[in-house]
């Protein structure tokens, strides 16, 4: 079946390994058929400081109502980002703060709990780059990041994350095993 998918950069560098995963998704998208679209958030200009939470409106950037526009016409996400300090960077997270808004991605409705989640239909992919080895990132840190995307990002605004891989440890890793995850990447879709 044919998918809208929107690849998004979390890393802000076009030279990392994230950039050459996320390209590698893209051309297996493609592979497959599929109508794909890419950000890269470090080419965005938008301040990733939302300045007054959620209590005044904070007009968007150009760069983010069009970033809206996409993840509204996708069918699938990919997000592909490195692990900072146990959690995303702080571009994903001001991308996150900034976009992912009431009344966007969800809306509270008086009288009830939980909000009606605006988000759905849509699935996700993960693709999460580390220095730490992932076994030890998910049994010892608890997989934070991950946790954070899917739970209380995707999830809270409907949209259903169905596959997350994790790539590690980068620190010492040979070009022959970079060169199998991005193989493992190809193969995606």
């Amino acid at each position: 079946m044919r998918q809208r998918i929107l690849v998004i950069l979390g890393h802000p560098s076009s030279t990392s390994l994230c950039a050459a995963l996320a390209e590698a998704c893209v051309t297996s998208a493609n592979r497959a058929g599929h109508d794909v679209r890419v950000l890269r958030l470090g080419d965005l200009a938008f301040d990733p400081v939302l300045r007054h939470g959620y209590t005044q409106h904070q007009p968007l950037e150009p760069d983010l109502l069009s970033a809206q526009s996409d993840i509204l016409w996708a069918t699938h996400l990919t997000f592909v980002f490195p692990v900072w300090w146990g959690g995303v960077p702080a571009l994903m997270k001001g991308f996150f703060d900034r976009i992912f808004l009431p009344d966007f991605a969800f809306k509270y409705r008086k009288g009830k709990a939980f909000p009606d989640k605006l988000l759905l239909g849509r699935t996700a992919h993960l693709l999460v780059v580390l220095d730490t080895p992932p076994w030890y990132y998910r049994w010892f840190y608890r997989m934070p990041a991950v946790h954070q995307v899917r739970k209380t990002t995707l999830e809270f605004c409907g949209v259903k994350p169905i596959k997350t891989l994790m790539f590690g440890p980068v620190l010492g890793s040979s070009a022959a095993q970079r060169d199998k995850w991005l193989k493992t990447v190809g193969t995606l879709f």
